[in-house]
């Protein structure tokens, strides 16, 4: 539209295109002003990517709060979604206890574990590791 508002008059650009001119001079005004968050943008930015992405928008909040700046914590996470930030999600801690599921199997040792003699008695454990979200044993 601006393009051609140097060759014909506004008024019937605007009549073709079916828009108010108040429309047509907000949308320009929009356009002349820029992001008025963008320093909070890239302040946001700067956190984010300087604890890895584990921060969230509430610990981002909590960080700039206290370097003295008010901002509200739905402003963050709303800017948060534009820049396309998301933080890591912590696993749930695992719980072995599910009532009584499945068959026990008996305790034959009864913590009486010196033997008598070699290979007459073995044990084991198993050890579960969470690392990069994938279970190791």
């Amino acid at each position: 539209m601006l393009e051609l508002r140097q060759h014909h008059p506004l008024s019937i650009l605007l009549n073709v295109a079916g828009l108010a001119r108040s429309t047509f001079y907000y949308q320009q005004k929009v356009l002349l002003a820029g992001d008025r968050y963008a320093a909070l943008k890239q302040r946001i930015r700067a956190i984010y990517e300087s604890h890895r992405g584990r921060y969230g928008y509430r610990r981002i909040t909590a960080v700039i709060r206290q370097a003295g700046t008010p901002v509200n914590h739905k402003l963050v996470r709303r800017l948060m979604l534009q820049l396309g930030l998301k933080s890591l999600v912590r696993a749930k801690k695992y719980r072995s206890w599910r009532g009584m599921v499945g068959c026990v199997a008996p305790n034959l040792l009864n913590r009486q574990f010196k033997a008598e003699r070699l290979n007459q008695k073995w044990v084991t454990d198993v050890t579960e590791f969470n690392v990069k979200g994938q279970k190791l044993y």
